[in-house]
Formats: C-alpha cells, structure tokens, sequence
C-alpha cells in the first residue's frame, strides 16, 4: 500500500465533476496537474494550486496517478490515442461513465500501450466529492488500487469490486436501476394519493418507511436466488398477481397512469404460466434474466 501523503495526482477533464475531483486532491494536499480542451475550465483550480499543463501528453507525465473524467470513453481514447500521448507506465483511473464491455475494451486498449488501468464509477453529485457520501467504485487490478487507495481516499468512500474491469460500470447501472426504480413507484403512489387530496409531502414518510421495510427482504431473497430455490415463505407469486391487479384497477379508477404497475403484472403472469405461480416473488429473476425482443 502506498504510504506517500501526497502523492503527484493528474486530472484529465474539467466538467462540474473533474474541478470537484481536481479539488478534493488539492483539499487533501496532493500535488495537481490538470488540462482540459477549454482551458479556462482550470482558471479556479489554478487559483487554489494546481498547475495547468499545456498538453494531455504532459498532464499525465507530471502525476504518477491520472484521473480521466470526460465525455465517455470514445473521448478518452481519442485524447489519450494521440501520437504524443506516451501512455507506458501511466497509472490511469477511469471515472468516465460507460458500460461494462467499454470498460473491459479500454482496460485492454490501455494496457497494450504500457498503462495500468483501473476503472471506476462515482456514485454521487459534484458538491459531495471529498466526503463521505460520495461513494467511488473501483474494479481491476487489487494490487493497483490498494497502491493508490490512500490517495484515491481523498475522493470519498471508495468500494472495490474485484478484477473485472467491468464490474464498476455494472454496479453504477444496478444502483441507478434501483433509484429510478424506487422514485418511480413513489410517483405511482403520490399520482393516485393526490387524486384524493392527499400531498406528496404528506404521502413521502409513509412511503419511505415501505421502502426500508422492503429493502430488509434483500438478503433472504438473495440467498433464494443463488440458492436457485423460491419457496413461498411469505407469499406466492400468484398471491402477489392479484394484488397488482388490484394496483392496476385502482390506477384505472382514480385516472393515473398504470403502464408501470401493467408492465409488473405482465412479468408477473409470464413466470406463472411457466409454473412459478406457487413460488415466491424473487422466483422472477428469471424473467428479469431474459432479453426481450418485442
């Protein structure tokens, strides 16, 4: 592990997220370098002490941890791909946003021209990074990230995922599943509560207390799913079908949307007209596990 308090850290792109991460280094006393296309992007961090470089190329060569926040991974490459970009030995982080098969296609992208590379994804807003809550995911090389983790630490809470490259991507996708999803139900609930007078505000403490109470089924549902056996210890799917029936007609009724508790409900009666009707509800992973082609 790298015991270096102040380790020469570089930051590629300056958007509202890479002048926070550039700034959450700066705050913990790291030595930082950062470019940016727009150049005046920098003129704040070059106030507070970093020091602007006039190429990518130079950039990476003055940290020996570059931090790459662009557009996506297609601009990575391109910037880093120039012929004056000397890569080897160039220990980069990737906090781009893409998904798992760019991740694992740069990783070795990078590592053919002498790089290191682990990749990442950050799991929160601009204003949060340099605390606590912004949670920053890696994946790659453990021995990598245990090298630079004191200095990556300045960033946040940092969660490492394993060697696959593509796994941050995954996590960042799956987290950002269960936030819409969440919301999404909430604005179901408000949408017909309010057809009876009812505000959000008053409606939210009520919901959000039905979403903590759930989440604590995760890890008995979970040990079901890898287990590979559902039963009804709760309530079995078809139970759970009538009820969102129920949901859908009350949806219908009260005149709000229903294409959201509809589309549950047609999951739902697949899995039960492949027999799963007697089973519990995490019986539907397997219809969350096929590709839909209609």
């Amino acid at each position: 592990m790298n015991n270096e308090p102040h380790e020469p850290v570089t930051v590629v792109g300056l958007g509202r997220m890479g002048q926070a991460l550039a700034g959450a280094f700066l705050k913990a006393g790291h030595p930082t370098t950062v470019w940016n296309r727009t150049a005046s992007k920098a003129d704040q961090l070059v106030a507070e002490g970093a020091l602007l470089a006039p190429t990518v190329g130079d950039a990476l060569k003055a940290g020996s941890l570059a931090i790459i926040c662009v557009t996506d991974y297609e601009a990575m490459r391109e910037l880093l791909g120039a012929s004056d970009v000397d890569l080897a030995g160039t220990m980069l982080v990737n906090l781009t946003s893409g998904d798992s098969a760019q991740a694992r296609e740069t990783a070795h992208w990078a590592e053919q021209r002498g790089a290191r590379y682990l990749d990442g994804a950050i799991m929160a807003v601009p204003p949060a990074i340099g605390t606590s809550e912004a949670v920053i995911l890696h994946s790659g090389s453990r021995s990598d990230f245990e090298t630079h983790r004191s200095t990556l630490d300045a960033l946040g809470t940092l969660t490492y995922l394993g060697a696959d490259h593509g796994l941050a991507s995954l996590y960042d996708v799956a987290g950002l599943a269960m936030m819409w999803s969440i919301l999404n139900a909430w604005l179901q609930g408000t949408a017909m509560l309010r057809t009876a007078g009812v505000d959000a505000a008053t409606y939210a403490p009520f919901a959000q207390q039905i979403a903590a109470g759930v989440a604590t089924w995760l890890p008995g549902y979970a040990e079901q799913i890898d287990n590979g056996s559902f039963p009804a210890e709760v309530s079995a799917l078809e139970t759970d079908a009538r009820a969102m029936a129920h949901l859908i007609e009350e949806s219908e009724a009260v005149g709000v949307n229903a294409e959201l508790p509809r589309l549950l409900k047609a999951m739902a009666d697949r899995s039960i007209a492949a027999g799963h009707g007697g089973e519990q509800y995490p019986v539907l992973i397997e219809e969350f596990s096929k590709p839909r082609n209609d």
